[in-house]
């Protein structure tokens, strides 16, 4: 998600030393090039701390600190540029006097700036070392490999700690250093380990059957009396062993895994058929497979859940329900007996709260075959159950819901007219005549009263056609009575709404003492639940996103009636909608202008 305000420099990635020079390699021309790359820089290092470092060896004409877009930290590198008009030698001196210097405590790598990654992406002349020592740094590793050639860079690879990965890259300018460097220091003990040195190769260009051929082993499930210098010898059988480790824990105890490596793949190969599935005597099978790096690893495992979950939903594809709005006294037998009458039932669970096991108000259904979990949605949808109208539907994953929502969401904004457009206090879908059962409204000559939204103001016209101003809770009445008439058959005077003089009748169900209930919308006509909905959703929408309520009630209102009312009686579970839909908003850049989101704790 993180996105810098300039582009990542080309020496930055572990693939590649990058096209950048050390400090013995100025370009040709100091004039042209006199802006300098300075990577591996402690977060908290800003650009009056370079200015202060840099501006000592010669005229600095600008420091930029690369930072995240949105959070503006140091992403840990930054860009020096020096006036060469004035000094054109100044950004080689400070190549020569800074690189490897510490800063904040870390030491800075100093490199020539390129914008052209042609010599990087190329691949030429760059050489990939492993089995390196923790203990060697970009600086060592540098003074190892300068006595064959010009480097451009060289850079040791760090994981999230600032630990070496036992691994580096180093940039020769020509061919032929990168191929003495290969032939002189491949085989080579290092700080006391055996290091590789081979051409790069990217990830595109390895061969396939490489990742096959291995050394290094891992060994799981030996016993606790087994050694190192036992485990060696059991591994020595199948030719020589490079070194043989059992993983201990802070007593000195084995945790019953390790590692050995031997010197080629074959002999490495050779011991995995041999050992892995050997009877050790102890509980379980001996492992002994290839060793994976933990990335690796974590793919792997990642694949392997996927696939089982994938597995998990096609198998109970159309069998599985999802329940909600159950009241806290339903618990798995209660829920059960509630569906028994649809078809055989092979699970039924309340989900609870881990912490004090208190029902969380939703559970799940598995039928034995799909008629029956049609049948189930069918009869219990919206069924009253210990008080509660349930809300029951086909079970979905997340990322489905999100799916369907973005749909919904596309179609609307896709449709012409303010619907389209979603205008703030606009409810989509059809709009019911909002008035009372079995009092039509009426305007002149018996016309229906168009109705719009339920805010006086904002996009929708603050007076209705009849003159009168919309009032949140109420249909919007013109004139001063429900009949009255002025000259030439026109509505007389302003409308005040519901306090309007002429005609009082009893308020709708939603306005009732005790809010919008279940019974209360069930007696309403079908053409204004919609509309009693919307306006007990809308108040409380407007007290968690105030700009954007017009549109989120919209949204929630294509749900079915029995889950809105969930959402009425719910606040967190209105809170979590709300925040879905504020997520599809600002997915599709539809936030208006001047429009305030308000984030969570900011309340």
């Amino acid at each position: 998600m993180a996105s810098t305000t300039a582009p990542p420099p080309a020496q930055a990635s572990e693939n590649s030393a990058g096209a950048v020079g050390d400090a013995k390699n100025a370009p040709s021309d100091p004039t042209v090039n006199s802006s300098l790359y300075v990577g591996d820089l402690d977060r908290d290092v800003v650009e009056a701390q370079l200015f202060d470092t840099f501006s000592a060896i010669g005229p600095v004409a600008s420091i930029r600190v690369c930072r995240d877009a949105v959070t503006r930290r140091s992403l840990g590198y930054a860009y020096v540029n020096f006036n060469s008009s004035i000094d054109p030698h100044a950004a080689e001196r400070a190549l020569d006097a800074l690189n490897y210097s510490p800063l904040n405590g870390r030491p800075m790598r100093i490199m020539w700036s390129h914008r052209d990654p042609a010599t990087r992406k190329s691949g030429v002349g760059n050489i990939f070392i492993k089995n390196l020592d923790k203990s060697i740094d970009n600086k060592a590793l540098h003074d190892t490999f300068s006595a064959f050639g010009e480097i451009l860079s060289c850079k040791v690879a760090l994981d999230a700690s600032g630990e070496s990965k036992g691994y580096g890259f180093v940039h020769y300018a020509k061919e032929e250093g990168a191929n003495l460097a290969i032939q002189k220091v491949d085989g080579m003990m290092i700080e006391g380990k055996k290091v590789f040195v081979g051409p790069f190769l990217k990830r595109t260009e390895r061969d396939p059957s490489d990742e096959l051929k291995f050394t290094n082993i891992f060994v799981k499930n030996l016993p606790e009396d087994v050694d190192e210098p036992g485990l060696e010898k059991m591994f020595a059988e199948h030719g020589p062993v490079s070194s043989a480790v059992i993983m201990k824990d802070d007593d000195g105890k084995s945790r019953g895994f390790g590692f050995v490596n031997m010197e080629t793949a074959e002999q490495a190969q050779a011991a995995v058929d041999a050992l892995n599935g050997k009877d050790m005597g102890g509980e379980k099978e001996l492992y002994v497979g290839r060793a994976q790096k933990k990335s690796e690893r974590e793919a792997m495992l990642r694949q392997q859940f996927e696939e089982i979950r994938a597995e998990r939903v096609q198998k109970f594809a159309g069998l599985n329900l999802y329940v909600k709005n159950l009241a806290d006294e339903v618990d798995d037998e209660g829920l059960r007996s509630e569906f028994a009458h649809c078809g055989t039932i092979t699970s039924a669970k309340v989900m609870r709260d881990s912490a004090t096991d208190k029902s969380r108000g939703f559970g799940f259904v598995c039928f034995s075959a799909p008629e029956e979990a049609t049948k189930a949605v069918t009869e219990m949808n919206g069924r009253m159950v210990q008080g509660k109208p349930i809300y029951v539907a086909l079970a979905q994953r997340r990322e489905v819901r999100k799916a369907q929502l973005d749909q919904q969401y596309q179609q609307r904004m896709a449709m012409p007219g303010p619907r389209g457009a979603m205008p703030m206090g606009y409810f989509p879908g059809p709009t019911p005549q909002m008035g009372f059962p079995g009092a039509p409204m009426g305007g002149p000559r018996g016309a229906p009263m168009p109705v719009y939204g339920m805010m006086g103001r904002g996009p929708m016209p603050g007076r209705g056609p009849m003159g009168g101003r919309g009032m949140m809770g109420g249909p919007m009445m013109g004139g001063r009575g429900m009949g009255a008439r002025g000259r030439g058959g026109a509505p007389a005077g302003r409308g005040r709404g519901m306090g309007a003089r002429g005609s009082k009748a009893p308020p709708p169900p939603a306005q009732q003492e005790g809010g919008l209930t279940a019974a209360a919308l069930a007696s309403a006509p079908p053409e204004q639940q919609k509309q009693l909905l919307g306006e007990a959703l809308f108040p409380q929408i407007a007290a968690l996103q105030p700009d954007l309520a017009g549109k989120i009630t919209g949204m929630l209102l294509e749900m079915d009636n029995s889950e809105l009312l969930l959402l009425i009686e719910s606040p967190d579970s209105l809170e979590s909608k709300v925040d879905e839909a504020v997520t599809v908003l600002k997915e599709h850049n539809a936030i208006p202008d001047g429009a305030r989101i308000i984030e969570k704790g900011s309340q």
